[in-house]
């Protein structure tokens, strides 16, 4: 299927990033990272998954895909997200498939409840998206 020899790079801030959350969020934030990581293996053409960090937010980057970032916020405690860039169609995307699957943050966002459960399959549809974004937006 994809190309399960992704090189995966993650810089040393990522993992001071990662380490510097709340136990409880860095595990929900790693089950979207490994999320990420998964898809990427299973997209065709998919080399290398850089990690950085945006906006001082976990983010990853692909050739010929859209950034995504993840991260949680002190003022919203019982929630993460997965951000999309806000001018894209991914998002206005994901919602026309899943509808209320998932909780929307505008244009721009995927957000999970703490306790929620992340549906795992959709989401890395949605991930894919992201990923192969600049080869599929003009059929979205």
């Amino acid at each position: 299927m994809g190309g399960s020899s992704v090189k995966i790079n993650t810089p040393e801030e990522v993992k001071a990033k990662f380490n510097s959350y709340p136990t409880a969020i860095r595990n929900k934030l790693s089950t979207l990272r490994k999320l990420v990581h998964e898809t990427a293996k299973e997209v065709e053409g998919i080399e290398r998954l850089e990690e950085a960090l945006k906006w001082g937010e976990p983010s990853f980057l692909v050739k010929g895909g859209s950034t995504i970032r993840i991260d949680w916020k002190e003022k919203t405690p019982d929630q993460i997200a997965m951000y999309f860039k806000c001018t894209s169609k991914i998002v206005p995307s994901i919602k026309k498939k899943y509808g209320d699957l998932f909780c929307y943050e505008k244009t721009r966002a995927l957000v999970f409840k703490h306790n929620a459960k992340i549906p795992r399959e959709e989401l890395k549809d949605c991930i894919k998206l992201a990923l192969k974004y600049h080869s599929i937006k003009q059929n979205l």
